[in-house]
C-alpha cells in the first residue's frame, strides 16, 4: 500500500516506547486520524520537528483499511506554533486542538474546518497583540466549528417556534434547544440562561465569520465566554479540559 500525502495539524502526541510516538492528526484530506510515528524522537529521523503540538506539517501516512493505528512515515514541518508572551493565545491554541478532537469523527474530512483551524493557529502563534482581541477570535472560531459540524446555535429567531425575539432587554438562550428563545417558548425550559443585548449582538457578529473579529469589551467577552463554554459542555456531555480562563473578568450569562 502506497503512503498518501496530506497537510495535517498535530492535535495530540503521546510517547510510545523510547523513541516512537502515537500522534493525533487532523488532516485536510483525511480528517482526524491516529498514527504511529516509529522512531519519531531519534536524531535525524524523518520527522524533524514536524510532530510538535499545534504545528502544521506535510505528512506521509499509510492508512490501515481495518482498525488500529495508521503508520506515519514522514512529516515535513510547514509552520510551527510559537509560544509568545500571551497565556490567552497559548490556551487558545490548545483549545483549537481540543475542539478538533471533540467535535469531529475519525476519518471524516472537512477541508473548510481544517482551513479555519489552521488560520486561527497562525494568528495565535507568537501572539504579540492586545490580549483583548483573543476572546473574540476564539468565539468566532467556536461558532465556525459549530456551524461546519451542524451544531451552530440559532441566534436571530426563536429556536423552537421560529418566531421573533424580544426587541429589548435580555434574551433567553437554551442550551438543550440550540439557541435563543422567545418569551413564550422560554417558559418551563431547563438549561436556559439569559443574554444581554450586547452579548447577543456580539455573538451574531462573530457567527457571521468576520475576517478580523472585533475586540470585545471585558464584560461582554466574559458573558460570551460563559455561554459558549456552557453550550459546548452541554453539546459534548462533558466540560472541555482547557479552562474557562480564556478571558478574565467580565460577567457571565445569568439565569433569567
Amino acid at each position: 500500500m502506497a503512503a498518501e500525502k496530506t497537510r495535517a495539524i498535530v492535535i495530540r502526541a503521546t510517547p510510545f516506547g523510547e523513541t516512537s510516538s502515537v500522534v493525533g492528526l487532523y488532516c485536510r484530506e483525511f480528517g482526524k486520524l491516529r498514527a504511529l510515528a516509529k522512531g519519531a524522537w531519534r536524531p535525524k529521523s524523518g520527522f524533524d520537528g514536524g510532530l510538535d503540538l499545534l504545528s502544521t506539517s506535510q505528512v506521509l501516512v499509510l492508512r490501515k483499511s481495518s482498525g488500529g493505528l495508521d503508520l506515519l512515515t514522514e512529516a515535513s514541518l510547514e509552520s510551527r506554533f510559537r509560544v509568545g508572551s500571551s497565556l490567552a493565545a497559548v490556551l487558545g491554541g490548545l483549545h483549537v486542538a481540543e475542539l478538533l478532537d471533540a467535535l469531529t469523527a475519525d476519518a471524516d474530512p472537512q477541508p473548510e474546518l481544517f482551513d479555519v483551524a489552521h488560520a486561527t493557529l497562525r494568528r495565535l502563534s507568537g501572539w504579540s497583540g492586545d490580549d483583548a482581541a483573543v476572546p473574540g477570535l476564539l468565539a468566532a472560531l467556536e461558532l465556525a466549528f459549530l456551524r461546519l459540524t451542524g451544531h451552530g446555535p440559532v441566534l436571530t429567531h426563536c429556536a423552537e417556534c421560529h418566531g421573533g425575539l424580544p426587541q429589548a432587554g435580555r434574551t433567553a438562550f437554551a442550551m438543550l434547544d440550540g439557541g435563543t428563545l422567545c418569551d413564550r417558548c422560554r417558559r418551563g425550559r431547563r438549561g436556559v440562561v439569559s443574554l444581554s443585548a450586547a452579548a447577543l449582538s456580539a455573538l451574531r457578529t462573530l457567527a457571521r465569520g468576520p475576517a478580523d473579529p472585533p475586540a470585545l469589551p471585558a464584560h461582554v467577552a466574559g458573558e460570551v465566554r460563559g455561554v459558549m463554554t456552557t453550550y459546548l459542555a452541554h453539546l459534548l456531555g462533558r466540560p472541555l479540559r482547557v479552562p474557562a480562563t480564556l478571558t478574565r473578568g467580565g460577567r457571565r450569562a445569568s439565569r433569567p
